[in-house]
């Protein structure tokens, strides 16, 4: 039995992949949920521009737009909108990469492992699972990315807490704007990794209490 083409397995299958995320591997960050994505994609047969792998206008453009925007983005959350919410201007869940040369590549490795483990999942196999139950209207859109914003968000609670709740919760929309816009993932993935390389590179330089300050004294 199915509901506008959504079955049983369906279902199975999507709990499985958002539930996977990343896994540790030694040091060694796996994105198992956006490598499942794929898996599905290839098993059933999913186009990949269903799930935003679609040819971009212009890598450049989409690489130059994403990590620009995701570094400004990450500068405008942490010197404006986490300060108005109340946020601590250390994040004591990641503070130990601080200085922290041992551990320097493979926080690298994992920040780029989420932008794509995070995108292929939240955004690009999401949007397609949640598109075949309410459409493509543009109140459908809304809706989805508002639904997947606050699941990406709750992913975030466990080792983040309200913060990194709050914060996931404003990128999620963002993302899932430009993804709902554009129907490809090259934008948010390239922005998303950018924006997590930006935030490592604050705690490793020991400079987010002045960014956090920057504004907001």
């Amino acid at each position: 039995m199915t509901w506008r083409g959504v079955g049983p397995v369906d279902v199975v299958a999507m709990l499985v992949i958002v539930l996977s995320g990343t896994v540790s591997v030694g040091r060694v960050a796996v994105p198992i949920g956006g490598l499942l994505v794929l898996a599905w994609a290839r098993w059933s047969g999913t186009p990949w521009h269903e799930i935003g792998f679609a040819q971009p206008g212009s890598w450049i453009a989409s690489l130059t737009l994403g990590v620009a925007g995701g570094i400004a983005f990450k500068f405008m959350m942490k010197a404006i909108i986490m300060p108005l919410f109340g946020a601590p201007p250390i994040n004591q869940a990641y503070h130990y990469l601080g200085g922290n040369r041992a551990m320097l590549p493979a926080a690298v490795w994992a920040m780029l492992v989420a932008g794509f483990g995070e995108e292929t999942v939240f955004r690009g196999y999401l949007f397609q699972w949640l598109g075949k139950l309410f459409g493509s209207a543009v109140g459908a859109k809304v809706g989805i990315v508002l639904l997947t914003s606050a699941i990406f968000a709750l992913a975030h609670y466990p080792n983040q807490g309200l913060a990194g709740t709050e914060q996931a919760t404003i990128t999620g929309l963002v993302f899932g704007t430009v993804f709902a816009a554009t129907g490809r993932i090259w934008i948010p993935m390239f922005g998303h990794a950018a924006f997590d390389l930006t935030a490592l590179a604050m705690i490793y330089w020991n400079v987010e209490s002045d960014v956090a300050h920057l504004i907001f004294k």
